[in-house]
């Protein structure tokens, strides 16, 4: 397949809404844009780590082990729905004041960016099954892998640090920010938990 036909499909895997999104969204909302940057970085490591299992074979272990997908998945599910709800806890005081925001170090923001994107289980199974379409066959596999894994991750990175600034300006200045940073809290916090739900609910492809 043609390399404008792969980057077309990166850019809507990309734009589609998922965990990082929502993640990096609401930890800008609670703590800042240098947090929410960071959460970037996070969930950028974590899908080259997708990327790397997909071109080792990680990846076709946990499709096919029922008990390995089912352990991945109902911990990614758990964790998405507890960041959620813990997001969900903070709306009140992310609307009193945008300006008193809890800062919890960008190590933390790091981490939990990196935890969130690891334990998306569709997001390996995706890249498990898309990247090779675009690899050619008279060259080594994993090389090509990395690549296109590596764009994808770029671009959702990427996609992710617009969130990031797009939400910061929002809440930047204006007589409305305390309503739009408690509009942003609720959203990513539903959005998390819901993605929690559907990856729980998400059954092994056969």
């Amino acid at each position: 397949m043609s390399i404008i036909t792969f980057l077309f499909a990166a850019f809507v895997l990309a734009i589609t809404p998922g965990p990082g999104i929502a993640y990096v969204v609401a930890r800008t909302v609670s703590t800042g844009r240098r947090e929410g940057l960071a959460s970037c970085l996070g969930t950028g490591v974590g899908g080259m780590a997708h990327v790397l299992a997909a071109a080792l074979g990680l990846s076709v272990v946990v499709a096919q082990s029922a008990v390995a997908f089912s352990l991945v998945k109902y911990l990614g599910a758990a964790y998405l729905i507890f960041l959620g709800i813990r997001i969900l806890l903070r709306t009140d005081r992310a609307a009193v004041s945008v300006e008193a925001r809890d800062s919890k170090g960008l190590h933390r923001a790091f981490l939990e960016g990196v935890v969130v994107e690891v334990m998306n289980v569709k997001t390996a199974l995706f890249f498990l099954a898309f990247l090779p379409q675009f690899a050619s066959p008279a060259d080594p596999l994993i090389p090509q892998l990395f690549m296109l894994g590596g764009i994808c991750v770029a671009m959702n990175t990427l996609v992710d640090v617009v969130a990031v600034f797009a939400a910061h300006r929002l809440l930047e200045s204006g007589p409305a920010r305390a309503a739009r940073a408690r509009w942003l809290t609720l959203f990513s916090g539903g959005t998390m938990i819901g993605l929690g739900v559907f990856l729980g609910l998400a059954r092994r492809e056969t």
